[in-house]
């Protein structure tokens, strides 16, 4: 029987490796317009996020938004929204894409509580739903369709 990895290598997917932190996240690293930045892979999640601290980061142009984030440990959050964003995760790239950003104080005191790292955003379902995502828990990798 053939692999997971093999069989979707001739499906046109790529493998992400992911690291499982110590708060039992899966983590990945991903470029935001050109600049790289450690992410939660978040299935979770409608929107792909970035911390509002991450702006000047990854060169972001922002505009409030009256939509509400709400996740774990805090909600009726104000949110920011950024339009014509590149992201490219391993050899996946796409453009135009929205990110919605927020205070991620919250997630990050909680990772760092926890001796993890604190993270620049969170992959979403948007993203993994573009990419026809696959993922393997076991093997901690992310599979995107190219």
């Amino acid at each position: 029987m053939q692999s997971l990895k093999k069989f979707l290598n001739t499906k046109g997917y790529i493998r992400v490796p992911l690291t499982l932190t110590k708060t039992n996240h899966l983590e990945m690293l991903a470029k935001i317009n050109d600049i790289e930045g450690r992410f939660i892979l978040d299935t979770g999640a409608s929107s792909t996020c970035i911390g509002l601290d991450s702006i000047d980061h990854f060169n972001l142009s922002t505009q409030e938004s009256e939509i509400k984030a709400s996740g774990a440990g805090a909600s009726n959050m104000l949110t920011h929204i950024s339009k014509r964003n590149s992201i490219v995760i391993s050899k996946w790239s796409r453009k135009k894409i929205k990110i919605v950003l927020f205070d991620l104080t919250h997630v990050n005191n909680a990772l760092t509580r926890h001796e993890a790292l604190p993270v620049h955003g969170i992959i979403g379902a948007d993203i993994l739903k573009k990419s026809k995502a696959i993922i393997d828990y076991q093997k901690r990798a992310l599979f995107l369709k190219i």
